[in-house]
């Protein structure tokens, strides 16, 4: 199980400790190996091939699907000059935070960041905007759908039916309507602090919301039923989606949202090994269930929550899944082998508190990244994580409520 532990540690820390070396990567290539080709010889000289083939197969499924979604998200261009009040910038955040559950969050921080940093772009005290964007669009939106985020995604291709996270639509609304509420009361007092010559500027600058790209909303919308064909044919209609996208996507659509395949080909490597360092940890959660200190879904709800916020929120949900699968045997009504409440806790940890720090999901650094380019100054990796835990703290307070009542 260490190789496991060692490739995600890898993931959260080299990028910041020796970043010039983890760019390469023929370096990330050998991290993974050595991280994931021993646990691979060795359930391969024991006997237990069709852990291999089956792990070998979620991959194909995990990457296939997240690819198409990366590659449609990223030929659709959105762009404007909308009035910057407070009910505009609300609005942002809540359509944001829908399509977040359609095209990913990664595909919904990209379409919605732009038209929002343009908006704003006559405006003073911004500072705020982008890390409510952090909190809402690119990590509690995607909760609706395995389409949404990775973990959910994981989940989905590990055996949760497609629709059952749509009963996670009050924890979504819970977490959504509190930052919208936040983001409308904090805003409206720094709108109150513009000078009207800033106030006027924005009213005379205003342009309509331009969207190119509109095949890819289709191929986009393509994804849903191409996820409930067979395996084999499913992963080949979603690279003959990703590839019509690709090819069909004008290059100044693909210049304007700074398009390329490096993110999702670093993607594809780092989790070729988790998929392989991951059956170790299933059968092993899953067999000591019972003598670890978790047991509770409120806890599960917290410590997958806290490790999503400082590592990759998708092998953290696997884990904390398998972990709750051993928990729930002998239940009735399981989701996948786990308690319903126990796949809620993790679900919701998982996705959720990937905003708590800047590396808690990918989406997070992008956004940060586009915002200080268009020359928004946003908090630094601690100041931020203290406003995210503060603004989903009550949201968390009520969770953790819920799951306790919910158990007694």
């Amino acid at each position: 199980m260490l190789p496991f532990g060692g490739l995600v540690l890898s993931m959260a820390f080299m990028p910041m400790l020796w970043p010039h070396a983890w760019e390469k990567r023929w370096f990330q290539g050998l991290i993974v190996a050595l991280c994931s080709v021993p646990v691979v010889s060795f359930f391969l000289s024991h006997g237990h091939e069709a852990h291999v083939t089956r792990a070998g197969s979620e991959y194909l499924a995990f990457i296939a699907t997240l690819g198409a979604l990366f590659v449609t998200a990223g030929g659709i261009y959105a762009n404007g000059d909308l009035e910057a009040t407070p009910r505009t910038n609300v609005l942002f955040l809540l359509i944001g935070s829908v399509l977040a559950s359609i095209i990913g969050t990664t595909g919904a921080s990209m379409l919605m960041i732009r038209p929002l940093l343009r908006t704003n772009s006559q405006r003073e005290h911004t500072a705020h905007l982008a890390p409510f964007m952090i909190l809402a669009v690119a990590n509690a939106g995607g909760l609706l759908t395995p389409l949404g985020d990775p973990p959910l995604l994981v989940g989905f291709i590990g055996g949760v039916p497609f629709f059952w996270t749509l009963r996670l639509f009050p924890v979504w609304l819970l977490y959504v309507a509190s930052f919208a509420i936040a983001l409308y009361f904090i805003d409206r007092r720094a709108y109150a602090q513009e000078s009207e010559t800033a106030r006027a500027r924005d009213r005379s600058e205003r342009k309509p919301l331009e969207v190119k790209g509109y095949l890819n909303v289709a191929l986009l919308l393509a994804i849903v039923p191409a996820s409930f064909l067979p395996p084999g044919v499913r992963e080949l209609a979603m690279l003959a989606i990703a590839a019509s996208s690709f090819f069909a996507t004008s290059r100044e659509v693909h210049e304007l949202n700074s398009f390329s395949l490096a993110p999702i080909l670093e993607v594809g490597l780092l989790f070729a090994g988790l998929f392989a360092c991951l059956v170790p940890i299933e059968l092993g959660l899953a067999a000591r269930a019972h003598e670890l200190p978790l047991q509770k879904s409120w806890q599960l709800f917290w410590v997958s929550g806290g490790l999503s916020a400082i590592l990759d929120n998708a092998p953290t949900y696997a884990a904390f899944a398998a972990l709750g699968r051993g928990l729930s045997a002998g239940h009735a009504n399981l989701v996948a082998g786990v308690d319903p409440l126990m796949l809620t806790a993790v679900s919701a940890g998982s996705v959720v508190m990937g905003a708590t720090t800047y590396i808690g999901n990918g989406p997070n650094l992008m956004l940060k990244a586009i915002a200080e380019r268009a020359g928004y100054a946003l908090p630094g990796f601690f100041r931020y994580a203290i406003f995210a835990f503060v603004a989903m703290l009550p949201a968390h307070i009520v969770m953790t409520t819920i799951f306790v009542l919910m158990e007694r």
